[in-house]
């Protein structure tokens, strides 16, 4: 079973989110990791981008696929994980810490209410 922590948001695309006060730090969870396999490439977002809710705007290429990154709340990126630019590997290795893949500010808060909490996430998993 793939680690799913209780305190992050996640979408049925396996993204997860941590609100910290007015912003986001948003990645993709242990489980797309998994199943992308080993991570060479990631594409991320441009810094003051405005994005919609489930917008593509970033994407992680692994040795088996490219698959895209998808915006779990409308927000503006205020930051990006340059560590990924050299060692992208680290979404593998640490999906909830270090792996993370960018910032954003929150447009509409009630969005995140809208996104699957760990247990939802767990069964859509299971399915």
């Amino acid at each position: 079973m793939s680690d799913v922590p209780s305190e992050l948001k996640y979408t049925a695309e396996h993204e997860w989110i941590r609100v910290v006060g007015e912003e986001i730090i948003v990645g993709i969870t242990d489980f797309a990791q998994n199943a992308l396999t080993d991570v060479v490439w990631v594409e991320l977002p441009e810094v003051g981008a405005k994005v919609s809710i489930m917008e593509s705007y970033a994407s992680v290429e692994s040795v088996k696929s490219v698959s895209e990154i998808y915006a779990p709340i409308a927000g503006t990126v205020i930051e990006v994980n340059e560590l990924l630019e050299d060692a992208p590997e680290t979404i593998n290795t640490d999906p909830y810490g270090e792996g993370w893949i960018c910032k954003m500010t929150i447009e509409d808060s009630s969005q995140i209410e809208n996104l699957l909490n760990s247990d939802a996430y767990r069964e859509l998993l299971e399915e």
